[in-house]
């Protein structure tokens, strides 16, 4: 997206508001237009202002954040963000973005984030009939406290390492703690897991045998679990 995505967020306890503004003030790609308190206050500056993302609490005085999304004609995408687990199977019904447990960590928000993203750039692939896949969108991985972006297209291949995975890119390693069963579910289908500790792009195998892979100079090998499906897929 070459457009800031204007964000507004609806919460009536001013803590909920201070956390997510620093969430959104975190990540380039989001622009925080307006905050509201309570649900009618949200309304008007609906009306004064073009609002991408809604980040909307579910219970509040006067209307409820669901109430207030059956209530908005042409309403911008929602993100519920909420500290009640009740609401998630009829939130889901409305088609809404995530639905966000309190306290909402940084690492969930830009999970979230990237689940509007992939949303958003799903029909424009479609309609403009390209070449473009999902390998053109990316991830924020945990660096040291700091969340440093990796385009899935530039990934080599993924590496466990006890607790950690290292993303090998074109130019770089990045090291984060997360297990390679959970970052593998964050990959597009493009990636292939051929091993219990490795994950290899496909776009980037350079040639393989019944045993390895081969990205560039790296030899990756091919787990006995693996082999079957793997080869399968290859050939």
């Amino acid at each position: 997206m070459s457009n800031k995505i204007k964000c507004m967020i609806v919460d009536d306890e001013p803590l909920a508001i201070k956390l997510l503004t620093a969430h959104v003030n975190q990540i380039d790609q989001l622009e925080l237009v307006a905050t509201a308190g309570n649900p009618i206050e949200a309304i008007g500056l609906l009306k004064e202002n073009d609002i991408d993302l809604l980040f909307l609490d579910i219970q509040m005085p006067v209307l409820t954040g669901i109430e207030l999304v059956k209530a908005l004609q042409n309403r911008p995408d929602v993100i519920f963000t909420t500290a009640y687990r009740d609401y998630a199977v009829e939130s889901y019904e409305l088609d809404v973005v995530d639905y966000l447990m309190k306290p909402i960590t940084f690492v969930r928000f830009v999970q979230s984030i990237n689940k509007y993203l992939d949303k958003k750039t799903t029909p424009i692939i479609e309609q403009s009939n390209n070449t473009q896949n999902s390998e053109n969108e990316s991830i924020y991985v945990n660096v040291n406290r700091r969340y440093v972006k990796v385009v899935f297209k530039e990934i080599k291949y993924v590496e466990s390492v006890k607790d950690y995975i290292s993303i090998h890119t074109l130019s770089d390693t990045i090291i984060t703690k997360d297990t390679i069963t959970n970052f593998e579910t964050k990959l597009p289908s493009n990636f292939l897991r051929i091993h219990r500790s490795f994950i290899v792009n496909r776009s980037k195998i350079t040639a393989f045998t019944s045993h390895d892979i081969e990205i560039e100079t790296k030899e990756i090998p091919i787990g006995g679990s693996y082999r079957d499906e793997v080869l399968g897929i290859l050939k």
